[in-house]
């Protein structure tokens, strides 16, 4: 597998960069905006370093754990009245879980490729 290429890291950095980004348009309460700068940046940076190194199965299962954080931030953080935060959390995090989840194998047959050489 080469640097820079697979799709899914692609689109979790944009998904990232979107959580993070997202307290600019979205109107949200004292917990929604650390929340989703902080895991949108940790996804951001997370992606970054699966798509300069594919064979770091890590940075999957990091990406894994900040979806499952984003989605459950609404409730722990208690800030689902402002839907428009919640459900920023909710969809980046759901499919920042997918998308983590779909590239461990790859991300795993590049390691043990890795390995190999």
């Amino acid at each position: 597998m080469k640097a820079w290429s697979r799709w899914q890291d692609w689109v979790l950095l944009v998904a990232g960069l979107y959580a993070a980004l997202s307290p600019i348009w979205v109107n949200s309460v004292s917990g929604a905006m650390p929340s989703l700068i902080v895991l949108g940046a940790l996804t951001a940076i997370t992606s970054l370093v699966s798509l300069g190194y594919p064979g770091t199965v890590a940075t999957e299962w990091l990406n894994a754990l900040w979806g499952v954080l984003l989605f459950i931030a609404p409730w722990a953080l208690t800030y689902t009245q402002s839907q428009g935060a919640s459900w920023t959390s909710w969809v980046v995090g759901v499919i920042t879980v997918a998308l983590s989840l779909t590239a461990v194998p790859v991300s795993r047959a590049a390691h043990r490729q890795a390995i190999q050489h």
